[in-house]
């Protein structure tokens, strides 16, 4: 079975989305949460980089940015993370069970861990994987976070020529 699948969630404006709301167009789809320090900014960086080459082909890409942290996630809180670094993305959030229902479609891995480091207590350790959908929702392939962005943003032109 692919990852990827149906999804009932809600963007950064507030709005109940799905999986179909985002048909029509590709998807770049990447699950992180607003509070991640490393992995996360470097992965919305660089895919925010392989979009601008992309040039005006990125126009046929929905880049989404899935939290896997609901509980500090709202969006409010997405919406201004998003709008202020990564503005390409919309940022999707919703309850627990929602958020892992989409976890368990696309074999997201994340498992909240204490971390007397963070002002809350915790961090969520993830998977970096970023899944491309087809402009039906399927899933077409995926980039881990060791592939630079050059072989992203050609195996990208590729699938969208």
């Amino acid at each position: 079975m692919k990852p990827g699948g149906e999804f009932h969630l809600i963007d950064h404006h507030g709005v109940e989305v799905s999986d179909a709301t985002y048909h029509g167009r590709h998807a770049l789809v990447f699950f992180g949460f607003t509070h991640c320090k490393v992995v996360c900014p470097r992965a919305l960086g660089r895919l925010t980089r392989v979009l601008d080459a992309l040039g005006p082909l990125a126009e046929q890409i929905r880049p989404l940015y899935v939290t896997v942290d609901p509980e500090r996630d709202s969006p409010e809180v997405m919406r201004a993370f998003l709008e202020r670094s990564y503005p390409r993305f919309t940022g999707l959030t919703g309850s627990r069970p929602q958020i892992d229902a989409a976890k368990r479609a696309f074999r997201v891995f994340a498992r909240r861990t204490a971390d007397p480091d963070d002002p809350d207590g915790y961090a969520v350790p993830h998977s970096a994987i970023t899944y491309v959908l087809d402009p039906d929702g399927r899933y077409t392939t995926h980039f881990t976070d060791a592939v630079d962005e050059r072989e992203m943003t050609e195996r990208l032109r590729e699938i969208l020529s």
